[in-house]
């Protein structure tokens, strides 16, 4: 090993990318994932452009970035602090590389333009050399066959937290824009949403960005950032506390969130077995990831949940007490023991994983989060009593329903969450959800017991006449359904469908019809809840202002009306025995609602 401990040098972006012959820029396994998405390339964008519109003569400072050098035997250039920085630049690199060669093909060549070209040439020569280690000869050959430009590595990402370690790789070494996004946009990212990863997304905005040059602009910017921007290049050789630097230095990066910190630090503890833990870590990750795209919970939640189960099951808290630590502090303060095993602690984070994979698609889970984010704290708590695989839709049924009642009354009062009737409640009542010998039954009579003694029913109940809001329109769907015994399910493309249309062409006639005096009633009566249905969302775009007759008597199918509809109120709709849907139809519709959520509420259904 060198015997020099630290060496700083101050470097043009150009030769801080330009590797020897065996050198290779590497993320080490506690690194976070790639997580720079458009704002901050915008901001680094607008930063260049801002530095070449002042016409400074001095070098624009990009700031430090420390490496780690111990394993130089093995050409390994470990980032300990600016991987985010490195793998942008080698992103906007590899757009200006694919730009500049589209340029030179098409540019019209004279004495005047003799010079931008031979500008361009030398600027897409660097990067040739920087992104493939290419001598002059080997650039002479990657003109002429690509194929030559594959396979040489320049930065390899083992981050047990990067779900896409291939896609720099596969970035740099496509031919074509086309190729790189063919190659880089999976299956599951075409079919679910059209999205693109991190890499992909900011290579595009960069291309995008480049594509808006004129040639003399794009040679401009080129010049400017392979020999205009510097950075500080900080070798270390003795990087014993590399994990130590990683949690306290980001000196341009986004903030390290909780996640980053704490695999950190798991991995540091997983010494004597490094592999089994990060095969384990990505598994979580990807599994985190999935539940994300589900918006149920990312890995930062998952440690929040953790926490809470450790906090109830453990009792360190005394009751009436609601004062949380913050889970960094949680786990690397107060608990560092949990951090001294990780196998066992990973085990725990994969077990909250994979009961909400077993649950996302419950409809009951679905009606839950459309109350408050909170309640995922306290069912999470409770389905921890069992393994994944002995939960079933029976199993979840009674304890959400305990938390809809709860967070219902909450639509209903002035009082939010962090009032002690909600919060405080929660938090007492969780070292019982957290308690596998405290039976479901007796958690359910808690939950009655509070609510009557801590709100009247006529209160309750003149508020559920005046509900204007939407979310309880969920909670009445589900209700009915249940009393007919019949299906009650739904997803991000149902609507909320107001049976006597809030406004439209046809407003006064339909306002006439209601036997409604003035705008005002009308207003108010078009926002009751007993105006308010589920509906597919395709037909509620559709049928919106229609009469009532219309959309009574026509057909789902037929983008209509409510007629073989999924959703059981709006299919009993389609049986009304009238015609007109009016003002004392209305207050029918929302008394009876009343009357079934109030009965739901106080555990009388």
């Amino acid at each position: 090993m060198s015997t020099k401990n630290i060496e700083p040098k101050l470097k043009v972006i150009s030769h801080y990318l330009e590797l020897g012959t065996n050198e290779t820029f590497a993320i080490p396994e506690y690194q976070r994932a790639y997580s720079w998405g458009i704002l901050q390339c915008d901001k680094l964008w607008q930063d260049i452009e801002s530095f070449i519109d002042s016409g400074a003569e001095d070098p624009y400072f990009f700031g430090t970035i420390i490496v780690d050098c111990s394993d130089d035997k093995n050409g390994k250039l470990n980032i300990i602090d600016g991987q985010q920085r490195t793998t942008t630049f080698l992103l906007l690199l590899k757009a200006l590389q694919l730009r500049i060669s589209n340029v030179l093909k098409h540019l019209a060549r004279s004495d005047e333009t003799e010079a931008l070209e031979e500008g361009l040439r030398d600027s897409y020569n660097k990067i040739l050399k920087i992104l493939y280690r290419a001598t002059a000869d080997e650039r002479v050959e990657i003109k002429k066959d690509w194929e030559k430009a594959k396979g040489i590595t320049i930065l390899e990402n083992h981050s047990i937290n990067e779900l896409y370690k291939k896609d720099i790789t596969t970035i740099i070494e496509a031919e074509t824009f086309l190729e790189a996004e063919n190659q880089v946009t999976t299956l599951k990212w075409k079919k679910k949403d059209n999205k693109y990863t991190n890499f992909f997304r900011n290579f595009k905005f960069f291309y995008n960005k480049l594509s808006e040059y004129q040639e003399s602009q794009l040679n401009q910017f080129a010049k400017i950032f392979l020999d205009s921007c510097q950075i500080i290049e900080i070798k270390s050789w003795q990087i014993e506390q590399a994990i130590s630097m990683f949690n306290s230095l980001n000196s341009t990066g986004m903030p390290l969130s909780d996640a980053d910190i704490i695999s950190a630090q798991l991995y540091a503890n997983s010494a004597t077995d490094t592999e089994r833990f990060s095969e384990t870590w990505a598994r979580i990750n990807r599994l985190a990831s999935d539940m994300n795209s589900h918006k149920l919970i990312n890995i930062d939640g998952v440690l929040q949940e953790a926490m809470y189960i450790f906090r109830s099951k453990n009792k360190e808290y005394g009751k009436g007490d609601v004062t949380t630590p913050g889970v960094r502090k949680y786990y690397m303060i107060e608990h560092p023991e949990l951090l001294k095993e990780p196998i066992k602690l990973c085990g725990c984070f994969e077990k909250i994983l994979q009961i909400w994979d077993t649950i996302k698609d419950y409809p009951i889970v679905k009606l839950m989060l459309k109350f408050n984010e909170n309640s995922k704290l306290f069912l999470i708590s409770y389905l921890n009593r069992y393994e994944p695989k002995e939960i079933s839709k029976q199993t979840v049924e009674p304890i959400v329903e305990c938390l809809i009642r709860l967070f219902a009354v909450n639509e209903l009062v002035d009082a939010g969450y962090s009032s002690s009737k909600f919060k405080t409640f929660l938090f007492d009542e969780n070292i019982h959800l957290t308690d596998p010998h405290y039976p479901i039954e007796q958690i359910k009579r808690d939950f009655d017991s509070h609510i009557i003694k801590s709100w009247d029913s006529k209160d309750l109940e003149v508020n559920l006449l005046d509900y204007s809001k939407n979310t309880l329109v969920f909670l009445n769907e589900y209700l009915y359904a249940k009393s007919k015994k019949s299906t009650f399910n739904f997803d991000d493309k149902v609507n909320i469908e107001h049976i006597m249309p809030s406004s439209g062409h046809n407003i006064g006639h339909i306002r006439e019809d209601a036997g409604i005096a003035t705008q005002e009633e009308f207003d108010v009566y078009a926002n009751k809840l007993g105006n308010k249905i589920l509906l597919e969302e395709n037909i509620n775009k559709s049928i919106g202002n229609n009469w009532f007759r219309t959309k009574k008597g026509h057909l789902v199918k037929d983008k209509e009306g409510y007629v073989g509809s999924s959703f059981c109120l709006a299919l009993a709709l389609s049986h009304y025995p009238k015609d007109l849907w009016q003002k004392k139809d209305i207050d029918t519709a929302t008394e009876k609602a009343t009357k079934r959520i109030l009965s739901f509420i106080l555990g009388e259904s």
